[in-house]
């Protein structure tokens, strides 16, 4: 009952790595490298994170 408003941490860090996703494809395709460099890296240090999180469930 006391986690019934408690938030997922996994779900936010998901919908967060999507987010990213998302923006660093759009800056490729608008040609920006540097920050599709940059939003990848983020992306993955999300993935890292989501994984982690997954495996301890």
């Amino acid at each position: 009952m006391f986690g019934l408003f408690k938030r997922d941490p996994l779900k936010a860090l998901t919908a967060e790595y999507e987010r990213t996703l998302v923006a660093a494809r759009d800056a490729q395709r608008s040609g920006n490298l540097a920050l599709f460099g940059t939003l990848t890296e983020q992306s993955e240090k999300l993935a890292a994170e989501i994984d982690r999180l997954a495996a301890k469930r």
